[in-house]
């Protein structure tokens, strides 16, 4: 066994890889790259990475070449939390004006472009750069952090700045779950490796498991050892994410995907396919 795993490098992904047994899967040939969304989409693309977290517009874009892993994500079936429009100006005034996009994301970039365009009906301009909060309001009137980027920044945010949640805005029109991030595989991966994938699969899932029967206790002291923030913060975060992946979430995606493709910003997603340890995969 040869694995190469993305490894989403935000705390909102953390509690799929908290309790994976490194040690044993490093031992069966797993080989983890930790790394921000946009670094793990290219890397997968290329084929240097052959499964593990990237961005779910990502997903769409290669649909074709990937599989996913079930009831594995970053979503949220309302608020976010770490996924923010800070903007100068409240953003209904945001028409005609400039938005920095953070470098780091794919999913988010292409949902702030549809919410702005579809939903607000606004002409925005977009220059993409490195999350620094203070450089992207320089020369612009809104910014898009993502992941613990934001969340640092809306800790010490003036009260000036307006914020707006890109989860809670997506759910208030559409009613459905935002998936942020997926858990993929190349296909001829599959092919393969198919046992593999199927131990890595579920210790991502007892991973999951666990910090749910745990409250996420163990991981939030670890996460508080780098990131600071309260206990209570860190509680109220996750249990504001979810990580499932339903049939909800998958008609949420299907959703996300046509709006893109309506923007120009994605060729259309005609079906999503589920990785099964028994078939190897059947679609939704």
């Amino acid at each position: 066994m040869s694995l190469v795993v993305g490894e989403i490098s935000y705390t909102n992904m953390l509690p799929l890889y908290y309790y994976l047994d490194r040690d044993y899967l490093n031992r069966l040939g797993c080989m983890f790259i930790p790394q921000i969304p946009s670094q793990l989409n290219e890397a997968m693309s290329k084929g240097m990475i052959d499964v593990g977290g990237i961005s779910s517009f990502s997903y769409g874009e290669h649909v074709d070449q990937y599989t996913l892993l079930p009831n594995l994500s970053v979503s949220a079936p309302k608020s976010v939390g770490s996924i923010f429009l800070f903007s100068k100006v409240p953003i209904t005034q945001l028409d005609g004006k400039n938005v920095a996009l953070t470098s780091s994301s794919a999913t988010s970039v292409n949902l702030l472009k549809i919410i702005l365009q579809s939903f607000y009906q606004m002409d925005v301009s977009y220059t993409i750069m490195k999350p620094d909060f203070n450089e992207m309001l320089k020369n612009h009137e809104a910014c898009l952090l993502i992941g613990d980027d934001a969340i640092v920044t809306l800790w010490g945010l003036s009260p000036n700045i307006h914020r707006y949640d890109l989860g809670q805005i997506w759910y208030e029109h559409t009613k459905l779950p935002m998936t942020f991030a997926v858990l993929a595989v190349r296909n001829e991966i599959l092919e393969r490796e198919n046992e593999n994938i199927s131990i890595l699969y579920d210790g991502f899932m007892t991973s999951k498991n666990k910090c749910l029967e745990n409250n996420y206790s163990e991981m939030i002291s670890s996460i508080r050892k780098d990131l600071n923030g309260s206990k209570t913060y860190w509680e109220n975060y996750f249990q504001g994410l979810n990580h499932d992946l339903t049939d909800k979430h998958i008609e949420g995606l299907y959703l996300f995907y046509d709006k893109a493709t309506e923007l120009g910003l994605l060729k259309k997603v005609n079906k999503i396919s589920l990785w099964s340890a028994l078939d190897h995969c059947h679609s939704i």
